[in-house]
């Protein structure tokens, strides 16, 4: 995940910027995989074998300096640079660069596996669910720090309160169409992102649903949840989106959802 810098910004957004690599030509793919990056040059190589056949991989560089989009390149991922830093300024540059019916998201740190999204993308696809989250499980002791877990239980029972939407884990590994994510217009560009998107989606009426998926040791250290300090920023943004008023409008998830 990438590091969050800057005040809560929701400034409009250009058109996507145009990536580079060989995955950015020829048709659309079935599903876009979009893995915001910063400096995951290491975990890489691991990250990209696990893109299930056919898929295409987003990396979204927001500003790495240990040569991860060269990387990424090089194993024929289509590279979208994003310079404006925060997690939610890479997703969203991903999600404006896909083309596919079917949109990803996934950490770039080895944490999680990308040959787990198939099943998450087919239970959207059959129409049993508009939005698929996966809930981390981690497997083995210290994966996921005490005070990052405690951050994101908390969230959790805020976002229940909030929707009633009950989900355990405000994760970043999901599957939704992308039309209907666009539609959503999220606007968080950090720490936020994530959960915005999930409200807006509950407000919208979408059917939400969360799996479970292991939960690895990350390749070097987490730029948001590796620190308090980057805990407690994570939680602010979260806390800043489940104040803001329900949405008025119902946003289509896509394929015929309400």
């Amino acid at each position: 995940m990438t590091s969050e810098p800057h005040e809560h910004d929701r400034e409009n957004d250009e058109p996507a910027r145009a990536g580079h690599g060989p995955g950015g030509s020829g048709p659309a793919p079935p599903v876009d995989v979009v893995l915001p990056c910063l400096d995951e040059a290491a975990a890489l190589p691991w990250v990209m074998e696990r893109i299930p056949p056919g898929w295409r991989a987003i990396v979204v560089d927001n500003g790495s300096t240990d040569g991860s989009a060269s990387v990424a390149e090089a194993l024929g991922a289509l590279v979208v640079p994003e310079p404006r830093r925060g997690f939610g300024a890479a997703c969203h540059a991903g999600l404006t660069a896909a083309t596919a019916e079917f949109v990803c998201f996934c950490d770039c740190d080895a944490s999680l596996d990308p040959g787990l999204l198939p099943e998450m993308v087919e239970r959207v696809r059959s129409g049993g669910a508009d939005l698929v989250m996966g809930r981390r499980r981690p497997t083995r002791r210290g994966t996921w720090p005490a005070h990052a877990r405690a951050g994101n239980a908390a969230v959790a029972r805020m976002l229940r309160s909030r929707t009633g939407v009950r989900v355990r884990d405000i994760g970043p590994m999901r599957a939704a169409r992308r039309t209907g994510l666009l539609g959503l217009g999220t606007a968080d560009r950090r720490s936020g992102y994530p959960l915005e998107t999930v409200v807006r989606a509950a407000d919208a009426g979408w059917r939400i649903e969360e799996v479970d998926v292991p939960y690895l040791p990350r390749s070097g250290r987490s730029k948001v949840t590796g620190t308090w300090r980057g805990t407690w920023t994570a939680v602010r943004d979260m806390a800043a989106v489940l104040r803001e008023p329900p949405a008025r409008r119902r946003a289509p998830a896509g394929g015929g959802s309400p």
